[in-house]
């Protein structure tokens, strides 16, 4: 089974999409594993997304990920890193298709509700990154 790291970001959690969010995964047949509400400090936003540091909208991107509570969860499931980026939809709500999260949900381009790994690489850091072995339920 393949897993993969998701997060309900803060815009989303601020107008209480946890539970659209949540079901939309569960609708597909995948299984949330671990799952906890936290907010991240400015300095763990900015470990989290070091890969962008060099992006222009790196600042913005920390700004905003540490403004709020978060969900970070793990999915599992049979090719559930694409699956996942498939809900998802694109990063650009505008660009993203009709039924998917960004398309129904996110406010804009930054403000996007939903963050998921692109890569099992990628997947295993992320997942690391918030959770530890202890964490898992499944």
């Amino acid at each position: 089974m393949e897993r993969t790291l998701s997060i309900i970001k803060p815009d989303a959690v601020e107008r209480n999409l946890i539970g659209n969010i949540i079901k939309r995964f569960e609708d597909a047949g995948i299984k949330i594993v671990a799952m906890k509400l936290l907010k991240l400090s400015k300095a763990q936003a900015e470990a989290f997304y070091a890969v962008h540091k060099e992006r222009p909208f790196y600042g913005e991107l920390t700004d905003y990920m540490s403004s709020g509570p978060c969900v970070p969860m793990i999915l599992e499931g049979e090719g559930v890193i694409l699956k996942n980026r498939e809900i998802m939809g694109a990063t650009d709500p505008k660009e993203a298709a009709a039924g998917t999260i960004r398309a129904d949900l996110a406010i804009d381009k930054e403000k996007n509700s939903v963050h998921g790994s692109d890569a099992p690489e990628t997947a295993a850091q992320e997942i690391a990154f918030f959770f530890t072995e202890y964490e898992l339920a499944g």
